[in-house]
């Protein structure tokens, strides 16, 4: 049985956050005008992205051969190519700040941007960070713009009315509706994007990267990243990215970072499953359970064991790693956040101060030159921030690969890399490599970690 429309309608309102207004359409004008007031709002602070990138293509004279051309592969001149992407972004403020994918822009060269009353503006991005997919742009000579207000996102239920609004397929500005069907994702959108996410089954198709997700009063709660999907259409799945994480970039972005910096736990751990639960004499299954910490983690400092618990950083639950580090993030370098800890049964709420990586011992980075074997390869010593950087296990030894210039490349070396020995003799400095490398060597034999996987890379010079 079918409820009156206007009595539907005031149900789906009742979902709106306190402090809303929440009434029946007084008039059948309201009623059909639906969220057009909503869109007539918002829509003008929701750009499209324009965005021009030169790649490198590699040329092979095998390419119209299907056996040679795999076997070849490598093999063949490069060429500049010009690669246009399309996206969307959300104005945030009247300067002209805003808040998109960095899938969209990055490594672009050329970035416009279109509002939907046509006027067009050149666009620098102020900062972006590829594992959080988001970057922050600013308008060249932008003011007076439309823009909409960040929403606390930890306000956000499940259930919640909300449209999603982009430019899918470079048809041009399109709005969705639907509602939140999630909240805590962590480990399931696709791309570089790693953390935590707000789902959604309003309909996000390609295009609608970094567009806005808003409530019925028009907050920003969330910028559209990504969907789940087998046939590349929406499925009724897609992924938004926090308010309160970009409220953390912009921050940043409006200091003077060029990249975005978070707090770091210098930390191991994994999610407290039904096992692990029953193994600790927990009642339930949740949190993170600490495998292993760094002697320099503000968490060791703070008096945190192997063993420990962590249920909750400043009273929201943590239940995967990502989840940690989003929480992490949004509190921002310099905080003091509240974790509570279970130890032998005991519940605790211990203050952690938040601070970046440290950057000691040196890094001690340098670039070889041509007196060595492979002029232009640039190496570090590994510190905690060299960790962060690249995201290594904490126990990490070795010296990592920063670039690994003309030569190294054509070897197979990649940045990320860690050197462990070379011709037989140990490397623990960027010092022993420049060593290892320098004098007339004909035939060189390096251990390289490469992630899991450990290599012998060899060359005859």
């Amino acid at each position: 049985m079918f409820r009156p429309l206007a009595t539907a309608f005031a149900i789906l309102l009742a979902a709106a956050p306190l402090g809303a207004e929440t009434r029946v359409p007084s008039s059948q004008a309201e009623i059909s005008l639906g969220f057009a007031p909503l869109v007539k709002q918002a829509a003008p602070a929701v750009v499209n992205i324009y965005a021009k990138r030169i790649v490198q293509t590699r040329v092979s004279p095998f390419q119209a051969d299907p056996f040679f051309r795999d076997m070849f592969r490598d093999y063949g001149e490069t060429r500049p190519r010009v690669e246009n992407s399309l996206g969307s972004g959300v104005i945030l403020s009247e300067g002209g700040i805003v808040v998109s994918n960095y899938h969209v822009i990055g490594g672009a060269t050329d970035i416009r941007v279109a509002l939907n009353d046509r006027r067009e503006y050149s666009a620098t991005v102020l900062l972006a960070d590829e594992e959080s997919d988001l970057a922050i742009l600013r308008l060249e000579g932008a003011t007076d713009m439309p823009h909409l207000a960040l929403r606390d996102s930890d306000s956000v239920e499940v259930g919640e009315l909300v449209l999603a609004i982009g430019n899918p397929f470079g048809v041009g500005q399109t709005v969705s509706s639907g509602i939140v069907s999630g909240l805590a994702r962590s480990g399931t959108a696709t791309g570089n994007a790693r953390g935590y996410f707000i789902q959604t089954d309003a309909p996000i198709n390609p295009g609608n990267s970094g567009g806005a997700l808003i409530d019925i009063n028009g907050g920003l709660i969330g910028v559209n990243t990504s969907i789940l999907t087998r046939s590349g259409g929406s499925n009724g799945i897609g992924f938004a990215i926090p308010s309160n994480l970009v409220a953390q970039f912009v921050a940043q972005a409006e200091a003077g970072k060029e990249r975005f910096e978070r707090p770091w736990a210098g930390m191991n751990g994994q999610p407290v499953d039904a096992d692990i639960a029953a193994s600790l004499g927990l009642d339930r299954p949740g949190g993170i359970v600490v495998s292993d910490l760094h002697p320099e983690s503000p968490f060791l400092a703070a008096g945190f064991q192997p063993g420990d618990v962590i249920l909750a950083v400043d009273g929201q639950p943590v239940n995967t790693p990502a989840e940690m580090v989003f929480r992490m993030s949004v509190a921002g370098l310099g905080a003091k956040a509240v974790i509570t800890r279970i130890r032998k049964g005991q519940q605790q709420d211990i203050e952690v101060p938040l601070m970046a990586a440290p950057n000691v011992p040196d890094r001690a980075q340098i670039t070889l030159g041509d007196a060595t074997v492979f002029p232009g390869l640039t190496l570090s010593n590994i510190n905690p921030a060299v960790l962060a950087e690249y995201g290594m296990p904490l126990g990490a030894e070795g010296v990592v690969v920063d670039d690994p210039g003309p030569y190294g490349a054509r070897l197979g070396l990649r940045a990320g890399d860690l050197l462990h020995v070379i011709n037989s003799d140990t490397i623990e400095t960027t010092a022993d490599v420049e060593t290892a490398l320098t004098g007339r060597i004909r035939r060189v034999v390096m251990d390289v970690q490469r992630g899991l996987q450990r290599l012998v890379i060899s060359a005859r010079i």
